[in-house]
Parts: C-alpha cells; sequence; structure tokens
C-alpha cells in the first residue's frame, strides 16, 4: 500500500517536496521488480545512469503530481483570500455594470450583510465576500437577463472594520480597516507610542457577534476573551506572539508609564517615567540634567507613599552614593525626590552675582611704571 505523501503549505506549489517522496518511493519499487534481480542486468541499469528507469515512475509521478494540484492551488488561494478585504455590515458598495446603466450604482449592506440589486428578487450575501467573489455572483445572477454581462464591485466606503487606538500614542483616534492588519502596523501608522508610554498594550475586543466567524452568534461575555495583554516592547520587537491580527470593533489603549517626579534644585525638574528597567535615585538625577549648583546633593530626600496610604521620608547623600559608599536606591512608582538647597552655595551664588556686576561695571586702568 502506498502512502500519501503529506502537503506543506509553506513549499513551493509545484509539487517539489511530493515529487521528492514519490519519487523515492517508486524507485525503491523499480529495483523490486524481479527483471532487475539480476546483478549484471542492476549494474547495466546504474551505469546508463538510470534513464531506464524514467519510462517506469514518470508517468506515475505525473499523476499524482496533478492530483495534488488542485489541493495546493486551493490552499495558495485561500492565504490569498484571508489577506484581502471582506465586505461588512455598513460598507458602501459601488456595483459596476458594463453598458447597463440602470443596474449600476451605490448599494450600502445592511446590518445583517444583505444587499438588493436591482431586477433580482431576492436579497444577496455581500458580507464576508472579496469584491471579486461578490461581483461574481452578481455576474451569474444577470447571466439571466444580460448576454455575458461584466460585473465590477469595489467598496468606496469602509465602514465594518473600525479600531480605535488611544492612550500614550502620539496619533491616537479611530482607523478604518480596509484590509487585515497586524497590531506592529496598526501602532506605526499611528505614530508610535508616545514618550510617556508604558510597558504593557491592553486590547479591548468587541463584545458584538462576528457573523463572518462560525459559532459567534452569541455575544462574548466572558471577560478573558474580551480583552488581551501585550508587552509593548515584545510588540515594537515584531515577535510574533506579541502581534496579533487587529479584529475589528478593537480598542487598543496604551496606558502611561508610573512616573517619579523629580524637584527642587536640578537643572530641569521633571516627572519621569517608569518603563522597562528601574530607574534609580542616581540616576533619575542624572536624567534631570543634574543638581543645580546651589543643590545640596548630600540631604536628597525621597518622599514614598506607604502600604497604609501614609508618607515616608527616606534621606539619601548622593556623593556618598557616587563614592560607592551607599546603596543606589531603586525609585518606585510616584516617589517624589526633592533636592533642597544648600545655604552656604546660596549665599555664595548671592555675593558672587552680587558683585560680578560691580567688577564688570569698574573702569580699569593701568598703573604707571616705575620711572
Amino acid at each position: 500500500m502506498t502512502r500519501s505523501p503529506s502537503i506543506d503549505p509553506a513549499s513551493d506549489m509545484d509539487g517539489g517536496i511530493m515529487y521528492h517522496v514519490v519519487k523515492k518511493e517508486h524507485f525503491t519499487s523499480v529495483f523490486n521488480l524481479p527483471l532487475l534481480r539480476s546483478p549484471w542486468i542492476l549494474l547495466a541499469v546504474i551505469a546508463t545512469g538510470g534513464f531506464l528507469l524514467k519510462p517506469v515512475y514518470s508517468p506515475v509521478m505525473a499523476q499524482e503530481s496533478n492530483q495534488a494540484s488542485p489541493i495546493a492551488r486551493v490552499a495558495s488561494t485561500t492565504l490569498s483570500d484571508d489577506n484581502r478585504y471582506r465586505i461588512g455590515p455598513g460598507d458602501v458598495l459601488s456595483i459596476l455594470v458594463r453598458k447597463a446603466a440602470e443596474l449600476s450604482g451605490p448599494v450600502r449592506v445592511d446590518q445583517r450583510g444583505m444587499i438588493r440589486i436591482p431586477m433580482v428578487v431576492h436579497e444577496i450575501q455581500a458580507a464576508c465576500r472579496t469584491e471579486s467573489e461578490l461581483a461574481a455572483e452578481i455576474r451569474n445572477l444577470y447571466l439571466e437577463f444580460k448576454k455575458d454581462p461584466s460585473v465590477e464591485v469595489f467598496v468606496s466606503d469602509f465602514q465594518s472594520r473600525p479600531v480605535s487606538v488611544i492612550g500614550a500614542i502620539n496619533s491616537p483616534g479611530q482607523y478604518r480597516l480596509q484590509r487585515q492588519v497586524r497590531l506592529l502596523e496598526l501602532l506605526t501608522f499611528s505614530g508610535g507610542p508616545a514618550a510617556r508610554a508604558g510597558r504593557t498594550i491592553d486590547i479591548v475586543h468587541s463584545s458584538a457577534p462576528n457573523i463572518c466567524e462560525s459559532g459567534s452568534d452569541q455575544k462574548t461575555t466572558d471577560v478573558a476573551d474580551q480583552i488581551s495583554l501585550y508587552v509593548l516592547n515584545d510588540t515594537m520587537a515584531g515577535k510574533i506572539e506579541a502581534n496579533p491580527l487587529v479584529r475589528p470593533g478593537d480598542v487598543i489603549h496604551i496606558p502611561d508609564a508610573d512616573q517619579v517626579f523629580i524637584i527642587g534644585h536640578v537643572m530641569s525638574p521633571q516627572p519621569i517615567p517608569l518603563r522597562d528597567k528601574p530607574i534609580t535615585i542616581s540616576r533619575a538625577i542624572a536624567m534631570s540634567g543634574g543638581p543645580a549648583r546651589d543643590g545640596a546633593t548630600s540631604k536628597i530626600r525621597i518622599i514614598r507613599e506607604s502600604s497604609d496610604g501614609g508618607k515616608q521620608e527616606i534621606f539619601v547623600n548622593l556623593k556618598d552614593i557616587q563614592k560607592l559608599k551607599a546603596p543606589d536606591i531603586a525609585l518606585m512608582a510616584n516617589d517624589i525626590v526633592e533636592v533642597p538647597s544648600s545655604t552656604g552655595k546660596t549665599i555664595l551664588g548671592l555675593f558672587t552675582g552680587a558683585i560680578g556686576p560691580t567688577l564688570s561695571g569698574t573702569a580699569v586702568r593701568a598703573l604707571p611704571g616705575v620711572p
């Protein structure tokens, strides 16, 4: 009994893998023929390069290859169709019948996915079909009234696949999908994550049933099926497990990152988002431009929220941290880092600031030399 060779959809459609399997099986069966059991005849066949074997297995190989071609073509067509836009409820279609203006015009797909066209009594299902598939269906219906009608269908207004991108994104808004789009491509089209973006992506799926999917007649009530969470860095890196196809009705939300707040006598007081890597006190101050000239780096105060809702203070010495004499504390969400002023540096700064203009405004005179 001959085993059916498997078909790899990722392989070439010319039956290359099948050719290899069938060739091996029939090549083995040929050498089992009684005629080739003689060692002298077998040596003669091998010496001629195996040309005598070609008439034996080539017709069989061609026959099995031809039988598998329709399967390969169907797989190829399915993959191609999945990448094309499927008509949905709310879409506006333009139907063009050549040399028949009375049959041409716009039509909107109703919420059941059906349309009506002139001269056809019953409704036609438009949803879940591509433009070419619907055009072929309408052409078959018009064969009763016209000889060899030419029909074209295209979507003039895409309304059935809205998605929304909100949160920490550079260009938030609602988008209308015209084909299947993955999450990374949609984020890129939306301008990419903003600087304040957090670590995750939240996707809230629509609970409305999808008429193009079997078994989706009822609304989804399970919360786990309605919300998907992904790591932002994995999505931006293009990892397939974090880069799903976007569904119609999805709301994609990138939450803001937790923040720490750097205030006081630093060059650039600002909030700093906490992302993947923990931020230490020395790094946070450096990201704020470093201490100001009058900042007291030996008395930096961290104000932190405690678990019971109260506040606690942590004092650190930046000089000791820089000399590796003290640990570089990692900051937590909502920490407030205050760099106080140094009294001595402030007075010195005031004195320097007051005497500087006085000296600059004084005339400079040269002393006469000693005769």
